[in-house]
């Protein structure tokens, strides 16, 4: 791929053309590179001449590192990218539109709210009062429900016994009222003597 198709896929994965800052990580692109030597001659990086002709990293990092190889960067040409050789590591300038493979790489997903100090005090008492306010209402809602599972473990206990009183009392009615009407019965026998 040519080098701003390079930029392209990189962007499309969610990255950039790799910026290499020091030592230890032109070392780690160096082993994973050599890895690919027999397969593709070089990598694209990020490195690129502005329009003022400041060499700058895709990433905006600093370009406080560098490894070009011998008799690099050649000539002033305003429009040269950077390729990292599979083999030796070293960069070099060619083409942009000359075929290499490419290294993204994607950046640490870090956030960080920049605000102001005193709103950020302001919002953290907020916070605070939102999570006492949250943790309120749940162990509120937890009370609620072991009061109601006990008043229905103990209202049905309570239930049976008054189910079972009320059977007994409807016995005993039964009972009674069967004894009356037997009287009855005896009385209605003598009157019809």
């Amino acid at each position: 791929m040519s080098w701003a198709q390079s930029v392209a896929q990189c962007i499309q994965s969610g990255g950039m053309l790799t910026s290499v800052e020091d030592l230890d990580e032109s070392n780690f692109l160096i082993e994973h590179a050599d890895l690919y030597a027999s397969k593709i001659s070089g990598f694209w990086i990020g490195i690129y001449r502005n329009v003022n002709g400041q060499l700058l990293w895709q990433d905006n990092s600093a370009l406080d590192f560098v490894n070009w190889g011998d008799g690099q960067p050649s000539g002033g040409e305003l429009a040269f990218c950077v390729e990292l050789s599979a083999a030796t590591g070293y960069w070099s300038v060619l083409p942009c539109s000359s075929q290499k493979g490419f290294i993204c790489k994607k950046p640490k997903i870090t956030f960080y709210l920049f605000t102001d100090a005193k709103k950020d005090k302001a919002s953290g008492h907020l916070n605070l009062w939102i999570l006492f306010t949250l943790v309120l209402i749940i162990l509120l809602g937890v009370a609620f429900m072991i009061y109601f599972l006990f008043k229905i473990k103990t209202g049905n206990g309570t239930g049976r016994e008054v189910r079972r009183g009320s059977r007994q009392l409807e016995y005993s009615r039964a009972l009674t009222a069967g004894d009356n009407g037997s009287d009855n019965k005896e009385k209605n026998e003598h009157s019809a003597v």
